[in-house]
């Protein structure tokens, strides 16, 4: 196992952000992971576990303890009970594994083309878009306890699972580390064209659209967004999505719409988005006075995506962190909403 001193961290993530890690372990297997986390322990020094870095933000101090690295692979596939059963190691990348899927004509996660990142980072947060949740499709996530010293099989109720949340970044926040996910998708199932993006791509079509043709649509829909990376695309070094779309109770949904009213708008409406009384954060942010393409000195607004922060060249976390709590005091005092961010936080 191979040790690493002041290992850079911004340019293993997305939004190219934030200082060192202290030590720095990538590990390939299992039982590099334990050897990781004994280092850790014998050492007395906090670690954090990394994946493909697109949904986080690294403080300009960096992290002062270890910083593992999931570099797990391998992919399995099995049958049971008329699924197909995908067993996938942790540190695979996620849209290689969604390409695959595709290609064995297996539905249930098509809609998640596209998404950057790897395969272990996608239960923590219940990923999802345009209509679709890796909760629909994980059948268990195989995890070492750092809790009870061993290696367990978590099945998917075990998970918790909600709107972008789930027991790893809840109530175990820091007690598993992922080191497989077993996804069990529909061999032969029909694509699911749910979010106004992917109606409006496949408007006029008399034929559902085959799998592929699905995750072609996802792919450009993101790509116009700058939610697909593109190397050298500076609307392209963001975290993704900043921002969860809130979830109102009824007398927020209530105050929000007699608000916007008042300035002769209207709060957007989806059934995607109305099943759970869920209003876009993007719409919020937009009608706060952040259009595409604002800019606040080396930090911004994407030109194709209202919710992705942009680093606009060599922006410190601290300049991202001032411009997200400057968005969001801003829809609070028009809106009366706190948005709460997507992304993860280490060394603030």
């Amino acid at each position: 196992m191979l040790i690493l001193h002041n290992v850079p961290l911004a340019p293993l993530t997305t939004l190219r952000v934030g200082g060192p890690a202290r030590y720095f372990i990538e590990a390939g297997t299992a039982t590099e992971v334990r050897e990781a986390v004994d280092f850790a322990r014998s050492q007395q020094l906090p670690f954090f576990v990394l994946g493909g870095g697109s949904n986080l933000v690294v403080s300009d101090a960096g992290w002062p303890g270890l910083v593992l690295r999931i570099a797990l692979s391998g992919i399995n596939h099995r049958h049971n009970r008329g699924y197909a059963v995908f067993e996938v190691a942790a540190g695979e990348d996620w849209d290689k594994f969604v390409a695959m899927a595709v290609a064995r004509n297996c539905a249930g996660i098509e809609c998640l083309s596209g998404i950057p990142g790897s395969v272990g980072g996608t239960p923590v947060q219940n990923v999802g878009a345009y209509g679709q949740e890796v909760a629909d499709t994980i059948d268990a996530v195989q995890v070492l306890d750092l809790q009870q010293g061993e290696e367990r099989e978590l099945l998917k109720d075990d998970c918790r699972f909600s709107y972008r949340t789930s027991i790893f970044n809840t109530t175990e926040l820091g007690r598993y580390i992922i080191l497989r996910v077993d996804y069990a998708l529909k061999h032969g199932g029909e694509s699911r064209i749910e979010y106004a993006d992917l109606k409006k791509y496949f408007a006029g079509w008399s034929a559902v659209p085959t799998l592929a043709e699905t995750r072609e649509a996802v792919r450009q829909i993101r790509a116009r967004k700058a939610m697909l990376i593109t190397p050298g695309d500076e609307d392209c070094r963001s975290a993704g999505s900043f921002f969860k779309n809130p979830v109102l109770s009824a007398a927020q949904h209530e105050d929000l719409t007699r608000r916007a009213a008042a300035k002769k708008l209207q709060v957007p409406s989806y059934p995607a988005l109305d099943a759970q009384r869920k209003i876009s954060a993007a719409w919020l942010v937009e009608h706060s006075g952040f259009s595409k393409g604002y800019t606040s000195g080396r930090v911004g607004i994407s030109r194709k995506h209202t919710l992705a922060i942009v680093n606009r060249g060599d922006a410190t976390a601290a300049e991202v962190l001032a411009f997200k709590e400057q968005i969001q005091q801003r829809v609070e005092d028009i809106w009366g909403i706190h948005l709460e961010p997507e992304p993860v936080f280490i060394g603030f």
